[in-house]
């Protein structure tokens, strides 16, 4: 077994130190396991918590997301949970591959409803991101016109 990654974490809450400790490792011909180990003792060594959870590698950040969901839901900090019917990509960055396919499917015809369930954001997210692809959001399948300042240095270079 080759450990690739390690952290460890301590925190005191009341008279309960905390620790997680999240560990990377690999066996030979096997894919990479994420072991997650917490535990928490009161001063006089009790035990107030411990548990163990074994991981793929690949399912790490869905399992993450459940559990901060649902810790958020028992401590009160719902703001940052997800609410429902919040398109699964809303304020998730875009990568250069998104935006060359919004642009190819904004100039191809596709609608701002259709733009905004195939790549799972809001309308409005679509039509805030158009212009930042070169597309005009009030013109389905038009670029944005060239500004005057850059049309006087085209009409130059002709």
């Amino acid at each position: 077994m080759t450990i690739i990654q390690e952290h460890r974490t301590e925190v005191r809450s009341g008279d309960v130190q905390y620790q997680v400790a999240v560990i990377t490792r690999s066996e030979d011909g096997e894919p990479e396991r994420v072991t997650v180990t917490v535990g928490g003792e009161r001063p006089d060594g009790e035990p107030v918590v411990e548990g163990r959870l074994e991981l793929d590698v690949t399912s790490v950040a869905t399992v993450a997301e459940l559990l901060e969901t649902s810790l958020r839901t028992f401590a009160g900090g719902g703001s940052r949970r997800r609410s429902r019917g919040r398109p699964a990509q809303q304020g998730r960055p875009w990568t250069d591959e998104m935006d060359a396919e919004l642009e190819a499917r904004w100039l191809a015809g596709d609608s701002v409803a259709e733009l905004a369930r195939h790549f799972k954001r809001t309308p409005g997210g679509i039509r805030a991101r158009l212009p930042r692809v070169g597309c005009d959001p009030e013109h389905p399948g038009n670029h944005l016109p060239t500004p005057p300042s850059l049309r006087e240095a085209e009409e130059g270079a002709d």
